[in-house]
């Protein structure tokens, strides 16, 4: 008799802890949350600026810059000028 007892409690601990571990509140639960970094919106892979270099007749070059970035665009004209100069 006291065996049947003692295995009937531990019968009933054992369904009695999976059966309170999934009984919980919702207010206890947290609700999860994606939330999207603001420094990874902000970046952008950045394009190289194109050269389009043209020749004329006499012999003399031109080109033509394009690009995202008016300030690589600009420096990219200063090289090319500087270079032609030297």
């Amino acid at each position: 008799m006291v065996e049947f007892r003692l295995f009937l409690t531990l019968l009933l601990i054992i369904l009695f802890f999976p059966v309170q571990a999934c009984t919980g509140t919702e207010n206890e639960q947290e609700k999860s949350v994606f939330k999207q970094l603001p420094e990874l919106k902000e970046i952008k892979p950045q394009k190289p600026v194109k050269i389009k270099l043209k020749r004329n007749a006499s012999g003399s070059y031109s080109w033509e810059l394009s690009g995202d970035d008016a300030d690589k665009i600009i420096e990219s004209d200063k090289k090319l000028r500087d270079a032609l100069e030297k």
